[in-house]
């Protein structure tokens, strides 16, 4: 056997990685220490991504010379937004007590909404050249309104999003809201925006949510290709960066992933649903206590990804059918509660054996949801335990309760 000793250069988007010097004894043993140092530094960069979201920005705009827009709620059609040309960003908050928000908004408003109008009253988002929010609940509406009146910005659209999205009249009513808010940034940044330009935004748009969803499909193995917190760091980056960039970087990680092989057991199998999470200390918590988040239901998981926009000539209608009949937030999911049932078919799929539901506080439609959710877990098998979330976590107390609720499902509890 003859052994070579080559520089193993890998490359993650535009960005050129090296790997040091080894010694390789066969085409196998590269592809396996090859492939197993790329994916990593894959899931660096997304991680990279959301920690330095603000600075890509500023950087994206500097080097195209184009507006960015903030929005609120995963309701906004980011289709319209691409096809303008225009970068979309998520406003997330930062999980810091919020000091400055009083004068703004009541404090028994969820921390949601608190922690991102703090950011903008910070001036952490002072780049964003518009906002706009999709009509979901009255919490978030109220957190654009005070960005709005108290936080300069060039341009704020609010779309009424039907709250009644299983009424049969809501998506033609949609469509006709997007049509006014497509003329309404027609209108801001000064050109038309053809039917080429949407069917480009929802061409890119599907593909991305596409590719995670392909990724996910990994979180169906015995033993994971990945954790829970790298699922939701990968989705949580897409709602920050220029859409085709992210995909690029996942096509590469579904080229390596198969051959990746995770050094820790999996534990538990979980499930995490609820309101918006992207508490990514917690997910880290949660998984070193020897579980792994295998399924997400929540829009900074696989509600954010789950269906894709049906290509039609009326590129507005089917945009607008989209947003009505994905798997809809709580405070849209009624009279019959629509979202309970998939969720009971996800946590079949990904043979989930327990899940942590996950409440911000003081959000009432996830509260609401919570005693139908934990009886259609139950006729499965599934056990569920509510955590109440704030804009911290005070995960010594969770601690304690997440670790008995593990050993329900180990059977550890028997032994006490």
């Amino acid at each position: 056997m003859i052994c070579l000793r080559i520089e193993l250069r890998l490359f993650v988007g535009s960005e050129k990685y090296k790997c040091g010097d080894f010694i390789f004894f066969s085409s196998n043993l590269y592809n396996v220490l090859g492939s197993a140092y790329l994916v990593e530094e894959i899931f660096q960069k997304f991680k990279d991504w959301i920690d330095n979201r603000h600075e890509y920005a500023k950087e994206w705009k500097e080097r195209t010379n184009r507006k960015i827009i903030g929005y609120f709620c995963t309701y906004v059609p980011e289709e319209i937004l691409y096809a303008a040309d225009i970068l979309h960003v998520r406003i997330l908050g930062s999980h810091e007590p919020p000091t400055v928000t009083e004068p703004y908004i009541f404090a028994m408003f969820c921390h949601l909404c608190r922690d991102c109008l703090a950011q903008g009253l910070k001036g952490k988002f002072d780049y964003l050249d518009g906002i706009v929010e999709g009509q979901a609940c009255l919490h978030l509406r109220q957190a654009f309104n005070a960005w709005r009146l108290h936080i300069p910005v060039d341009y704020a659209y609010y779309i009424y999003v039907p709250h009644s999205v299983q009424n049969p009249h809501a998506t033609p009513y949609l469509a006709q809201e997007l049509a006014k808010f497509k003329h309404s940034l027609e209108e801001w940044i000064g050109r038309k925006v053809t039917d080429s330009d949407l069917d480009r935004g929802i061409r890119t748009m599907n593909r991305n949510r596409e590719l995670m969803r392909k990724i996910y499909e990994y979180r169906k193995l015995d033993n994971p290709k990945i954790t829970g917190l790298e699922a939701m760091e990968m989705v949580l980056s897409s709602q920050m960066v220029d859409k085709e960039e992210h995909s690029k970087l996942v096509e590469q990680l579904l080229r390596e992933l198969p051959n990746r092989k995770l050094n820790r057991n999996p534990g538990a199998r979980l499930m995490i649903i609820g309101s918006e999470d992207d508490d990514r200390i917690f997910m880290q918590n949660v998984e070193n206590l020897g579980a792994t988040f295998v399924i997400d239901e929540h829009c900074t998981g696989s509600r954010y990804l789950w269906n894709n926009v049906s290509p039609s000539e009326d590129r507005l209608g089917a945009i607008a059918e989209r947003y009505i009949e994905r798997v809809p937030c709580p405070s849209k999911d009624w009279p019959e509660f629509t979202r309970v049932k998939h969720v009971v078919n996800l946590a079949q799929e990904f043979k989930a054996q327990g899940a942590l539901v996950i409440q911000n506080k003081f959000c009432d439609p996830h509260g609401i949801e919570i005693p139908p959710l934990k009886e259609a877990l139950k006729s499965i098998g599934v056990p569920i335990y509510p955590l109440e979330f704030d804009v911290t976590v005070p995960w010594g107390q969770f601690r304690t309760r997440v670790e008995a609720f593990l050993e329900t499902l180990t059977g550890l509890e028997d032994l006490f």
